[in-house]
Parts: C-alpha cells; structure tokens; sequence
C-alpha cells in the first residue's frame, strides 16, 4: 500500500533483507509530513528502542542533498561530507537522471530526547543513498505524441521531477524536440511578462515546478496567446490548472478526489493513448454537428425559397403543410441520427484544430450550402414552372402529379445530401458509410416511408401515385446532386491557417505517461 514510489522502496528494501514486521513493531511514529510540492520531500519522526528520536527523510535529491552534512560510510558509519562527495554524489543523481530514471535521497538524523518531538528539523542529516527509480514509459505513448503532434496539438510537459529526468524522459516521448526548451519551474517565475511572452511558445518541458508555475503557464496560454488549453493531471496540486484549463483531464485509478471534481474527463485508465482517443471524439462531434448543420440550412433554405418565390408568382406552394412535416422530421430526426451518430475515424487526427473564435459555419460549409441550394432551386423552380411541359402531364390531375413529383424529387435531393453531407471536404463520401448501420437504416427508413406516403397516404399528404418513370427520374435529379457535390469541393476556398501551437496538452509526469 502506497504510492508507486514507496512500494518501490519497501520492495527493494526487502530484497536487501529488511524485516518490515519487526521494524514496524520495535518502532513508534511519532509525526508524519506528508510530501510536499513547494518542499520536495516527506519527513517522518520515529522513537526507536534505545529510547531515541530519529527523524527519516525522502525526497528530491538536490533539495535532500542540500540539508545533509553527513553521509554514511561503507562501515555503516555517519562521517563528515567534504566538498568532494557532495560533487560525486551530484554526478551520480545527474548520471542517473540522464538515464530517465526518478532520484531521490534517503537520509537521517538522531535528536537527542530534549528535542521537542512534534517538530522535524530541516537540516544536520546524515545521507544514506541515493535511489534511481525507472518509471517505464507505457507502450504507445510515444506514437500517441507523434498522433497529437501531428494533429496540431502541441504536448508540453509540467513535472516536478528533476529536470534531466524529465528531459529524459521528454525526449523518449517524442515530447522534448531540438528547437524545444527545457526550463525549471524556478528559472520560469523569475521571467517578465514580455520574457514570459517570447518563451512559452517554445517550453515543451518545465521540470521542478510547482502547481503555480502550471497555473500560471495554462493561464497565459489562454489570455496571452489566446489558446485552447486542454491540462492533465492526477494530485490535488492540479486541481487549479485543472480548473483554470477550457479541458481538465483527471486520472480515473491514481488522480485524487479533488482533481476529479476540478477536471472535465475523468481518464479511466490512466493512459495518455486515452487521451487520443478523447481527443478524436471530441473532433468527432465537432464535425458531426457541422455535418448536421449543413444538411439543416440546406434543407430550410430550398423549402423556404421554393415555397416563398412560388407563391409570390403565382399564388400557391407546391409543398404543403403536412408534406413539409415530412421534411421536417427527415431533417431534424433522422437527420441528426444520421449525421451526429457518425463514429470516429483516424482521419480526424489529420485535421487542423479550431482555433478560439472561429465561426462555426465555416467556409467550406457556405460553400456547399450555397451550391446545393442553388442546384435544388433551378431545378424545382423549372419543374414548377414547366414542368407540366416538360413531362408532358395532361389531364384533370396534372396539377397533382406535378406537384407530387416536386416533392418526391424534393425529398430525394435531401436524401443524397444527406450522402453528400458525410464528409464536407473530401471527394469520396462513401468511405465508412457501409460501416455506419445507423446511417443506412436512416436512409432506408426515409425511402421506404416516401414510397408509402406518395403511393397509400395521399389524402393526408395531398400526393398522388407516380408511374414508375417519374419515380425513376425523381431519384435521377437527387443523385445528380452528388456529382454538384463533387464540383464544389473542387472549388478551392481560402480557410484561416492555424498557427503551430494552436492546442495543447499539458502533462505532469504522472501515470498517464508511466
């Protein structure tokens, strides 16, 4: 029980022979300080069986190293450190530090029974070792980085680790790159404002920080450089990054309850790769609703003008109340379940991220909105207004059947929009279609229940039965709209060029990582 660090220590601590029971039962502990971020280190003050007091630290090795005077010899001995041991030690924490491995120092020191027992003193310790932790970078995180990187989003790490660990480790990840900069916590509170303004865009490593200096770095990413920050973290230090962040991602096994209540998402399994994943999703319903959207205005724009310019001219629609109903619900029911269930694809990552501020009625949309409108309009406007001649319909129905085929043709081209709508940029609409179940059974449902109103229902719906040549070439005029589709994205439309660091993660090194 425990953190990950400390069962580290116990298990290498028994490997060497240690008796945990009979220490746990020959020893009193006295106070507990729990570790500390602004610290670096936990303090323990214990009454041994001689009747002493001993307090016992752990913690960052600079910081540790620093209130030591002492170390103990190869005898077992407490002797004086000289000047030449201090720098030896600091080798071997720096060696092992480029070795992405997690230093800490253990060290000692007796109090004498006058000391009062409630305090732990902060210096005169006698340096016991040094440990080296390998915190093994999980299977995938790298190609995750490379995903996100790839995707726009910039990956930054805030740890409190010491920094040539974390350059280690950065560099393993894929996060730390040669133009990057690596810079400590304390190097980073001592900036200006205008210093702070010309080194954020390049920092993909803070090391030794504390939560402030996370605080402060996603605050300023957010009003300086006017970002969308997404931050991760699992402690209770996080939480006002976490807060303060437009996406908190809390670690759902190792994240504390005061992190979790702050975040946003809740990560299950503690997995960076996860955090593609979120990503992606979140893309995915983004470009959803767009998709839904378009379809939407497309749909409203040709009712309204068709209904609207008919019965300016000549007095009547050719789309009634309860036939409007109809494409009502095809567009915002089964629309919605068409176009917002859409899963998402590895594609996504692929695409630019949206940057704070951008319509969300983009300019690829009005362009496909515009074409398609106007394609549906010309043809409907022809058919009504000569339609009667051009299908050479006489008789006392002719009237009916012209109008009854306007609104299957009508609903037809939204039918194929709807195709058209599954991808507002790319040529090939039909990749994954056959993948989506929900999709296909939207679109046979739609068709199935045309065919019954036009054919069964035509006294609630002021349709007549077509003969199977209109019908024919109702679907023929909707499925050109799919080549109209395919002209339009060859039209190439100017779009805003997100900047390099356009999103970003920020992540304390931490279980999503390890």
């Amino acid at each position: 029980m425990g953190t990950p660090t400390e069962s580290a220590l116990l298990e290498y601590g028994l490997l060497l022979g240690g008796d945990f029971d009979a220490q746990q039962h020959e020893i009193k502990i006295l106070k507990v300080e729990p570790f500390n971020s602004v610290k670096k280190k936990m303090s323990v003050l214990v009454a041994i069986p001689d009747g002493r007091l001993r307090a016992f630290c752990k913690g960052a090795s600079e910081i540790i190293l620093k209130m030591c005077d002492k170390v103990v010899d190869s005898n077992g001995e407490p002797v004086l450190m000289s000047e030449e041991q201090v720098r030896n030690i600091t080798d071997v924490i720096n060696g092992f530090a480029c070795e992405a491995l997690r230093t800490l120092c253990l060290a000692f020191k007796d109090i004498d029974n006058t000391f009062y027992e409630n305090s732990i003193p902060d210096s005169g310790y006698t340096l016991i070792t040094v440990v080296g932790i390998k915190d093994p970078v999980r299977p995938g995180v790298k190609d995750a980085v490379q995903t996100c990187l790839a995707a726009g989003i910039t990956v930054r790490m805030v740890t409190g680790d010491n920094i040539n660990t974390a350059k280690a480790i950065a560099k393993e990840c894929g996060i730390l790159t040669e133009d990057g900069l690596a810079i400590e916590g304390s190097e980073f509170r001592s900036k200006s404002l205008d210093q702070m303004r010309e080194i954020i865009p390049k920092i993909q490593v803070m090391a030794r920080s504390l939560p402030l200096d996370k605080h402060t770095l996603v605050t300023h990413l957010r009003n300086m450089f006017k970002e969308v920050v997404a931050v991760t973290g699992d402690g209770t230090n996080d939480a006002p990054a976490l807060h303060e962040a437009d996406i908190g991602l809390a670690m759902g096994i190792a994240g504390t309850e005061v992190a979790k209540e702050n975040a946003d998402v809740i990560i299950l399994d503690d997995n960076f790769t996860t955090i593609v994943n979120v990503a992606k999703s979140g893309r995915a319903v983004y470009i959803n609703i767009q998709k839904f959207v378009q379809f939407q205005l497309t749909v409203n724009i040709v009712a309204l003008m068709i209904n609207f310019i008919s019965a300016c001219i000549s007095g009547s629609a050719p789309l009634t109340t309860v036939q409007l109903l109809w494409v009502n619900l095809i567009m915002d029911t089964l629309g919605a379940l068409a176009l917002a269930t859409e899963s998402p694809h590895d594609g996504l990552m692929n695409r630019p991220p949206v940057r704070r501020g951008v319509s969300f009625i983009t300019k690829v949309m009005w362009r496909n909105i515009i074409g398609q409108s106007i394609y549906q309009l010309a043809v409907l406007a022809v058919l009504y207004f000569d339609g009667k001649k051009l299908l050479r319909l006489t008789g006392p129905d002719a009237t009916e059947v012209l109008n009854t085929f306007i609104f299957n043709t009508f609903v037809f081209c939204q039918v194929f929009n709807e195709i058209n709508s599954r991808d507002m940029e790319n040529i090939n609409i039909f990749r994954g279609m056959f993948d989506s179940w929900i999709f296909i059974g939207v679109m046979a449902s739609t068709v199935t229940f045309q065919v019954i109103i036009v054919e069964f229902l035509g006294t609630v719906a002021s349709t007549v039965p077509l003969s199977w040549q209109i019908w024919l070439l109702s679907i023929l005029i909707g499925s050109v709209s799919m080549l109209v589709s395919v002209v339009l994205k060859c039209i190439p439309v100017e779009r805003e060029t997100p900047k390099q660091h356009d999103g970003y993660d920020l992540l304390p090194h931490g279980p999503e990582l390890a």
